[in-house]
């Protein structure tokens, strides 16, 4: 067990410090135990509450595999207690227990097969080539701003059928739900009103598209949550907005990252990008992989003790509540070897980077997957020479953040002409 050197998993600056520098860290608290006793201070009573960060790879398969004993329906995505609107209102389904996680999961979850997204699958090479042709005649970029913060939250509102027109008022919702309380992204105002705003937005929004979506069906996801001919059960309208907040976290936000810190990763480690850019077919598949690993985009997912009961020669109570942290599990020599490289070429590799084996492993894994992978392949065919020229600048995030942010990161290439429209259609 670890307390004193702890404290620092619940410190801000301890987020604020680049990944290989804070996983270095979280290297030292997961080899005093599995579990590792946090205390922290609420920042709006006061009191010092607590946590269990979990660290170790077994331990977080074992408690994502035991819904009944670790619930998701306190608070999966926010350490701290909120009141149920509120986990419901940023979380959808997420921050549910089953009947009701069983049930809306399920609705979502017709939706979002492989065969049922394939149209969306197939624009992900359209849209990505869409927004590389929008920098890369300039020889430089923020590779956040113009690259990977565009890329995956234009697929999602193409596959939900939000206009263009509305990008800007979903990218900036977005970068303050998942901008860990940066000041860059909140501004001056009061925090969670701001905070709140944002989720309203997104919900009017929503709302508006879903009710539209109910009496003029097309061919997007929203009018398959809402309408169909077959007798299914569906997504009560207001349903269909936090599913979307929902989706802006697991399938916007975490994608950006993977991509953000991939490219990072790569110009670290050299020799790696070498084998990946030698062979994009033959390796493509494994560094996606790796990336998802050693990242680990989704810091922590939070469940919360059911009843009194020992895990690993600890004993919890009911109550209790434990943060799991996949990052450190991703890195746990217990199970990966040599933990720390980065090896394009690993495998097997079964990370927990999609979430543990359970009722909430993601969804939209499979979408998630083929972005990076896309990714990476155009950028490689490109702009071949692309190079990071200067240090990631991550989120200033007020507390542990959901999604570990990298909010900018410079890079250079060979300026090249825009693809005018044409289709790089290719394989992964």
């Amino acid at each position: 067990m670890s307390s004193a050197s702890s404290t620092r998993l619940a410190d801000p600056s301890f987020w604020n410090r680049q990944l290989h520098e804070r996983m270095a860290e979280m290297a030292e608290i997961r080899e005093l135990g599995p579990f590792a006793h946090t205390t922290f201070l609420h920042p709006l009573t006061g009191e010092t509450e607590a946590f269990y960060a979990v660290t170790r790879y077994d331990e977080v398969i074992e408690i994502s595999k035991r819904p009944k004993d670790f619930c998701s329906g306190q608070g999966a995505v926010s350490v701290l207690d909120m009141p149920e609107e509120a986990l419901e209102f940023f979380g959808s389904f997420i921050n549910m227990d089953d009947p009701r996680h069983a049930r809306q999961r399920g609705i979502v979850g017709r939706s979002f097969t492989p065969r049922r997204l394939q149209a969306v699958m197939d624009s992900v090479d359209t849209i990505c080539a869409e927004v590389i042709d929008g920098f890369c005649a300039d020889g430089e970029a923020d590779l956040v701003e113009a690259f990977s913060q565009p890329f995956p939250l234009l697929v999602i509102c193409d596959m939900m059928g939000i206009p263009r027109s509305e990008f800007d008022t979903v990218l900036k919702a977005t970068n303050i739900i998942l901008g860990g309380g940066d000041p860059e992204f909140m501004g001056d105002g009061d925090p969670m009103m701001t905070l709140f705003g944002a989720g309203m937005d997104l919900t009017n929004l929503m709302n508006e598209l879903a009710h539209d979506r109910l009496a003029n069906p097309t061919d997007d996801l929203t009018s398959q949550l809402v309408h169909n001919d077959v007798g299914e059960e569906l997504l009560d309208p207001t349903e269909v907005a936090p599913f979307f907040i929902l989706l802006a976290v697991a399938g916007n936000d975490t994608t950006r990252t993977a991509i953000s810190h991939g490219m990072a990763l790569l110009s670290r480690n050299p020799e790696q990008r070498r084998i990946w850019q030698d062979d994009l077919e033959g390796v493509t598949l494994t560094a996606v992989e790796e990336i998802v690993r050693v990242a680990s985009p989704v810091t922590y997912m939070r469940r919360t003790v059911t009843r009194d009961l020992t895990l690993s020669g600890h004993d919890f109570a009911e109550g209790d509540r434990l943060v799991m942290l996949y990052g450190a599990a991703n890195r746990d020599p217990r199970v990966f070897e040599h933990p720390e490289r980065f090896d394009v070429l690993r495998d097997p590799n079964h990370h927990l980077g999609f979430g543990g084996p359970g009722p909430h492993f993601c969804l939209g894994a499979h979408l998630a997957r083929r972005e990076v992978s896309v990714a990476f392949r155009q950028l490689f065919t490109r702009l071949p020479d692309i190079e990071v020229v200067g240090d990631p600048v991550p989120l200033a995030s007020m507390g542990m953040p959901l999604v570990g942010g990298i909010k900018r990161l410079p890079v250079r290439f060979t300026p090249t002409a825009p693809l005018a429209g044409t289709d790089d259609q290719g394989d992964e």
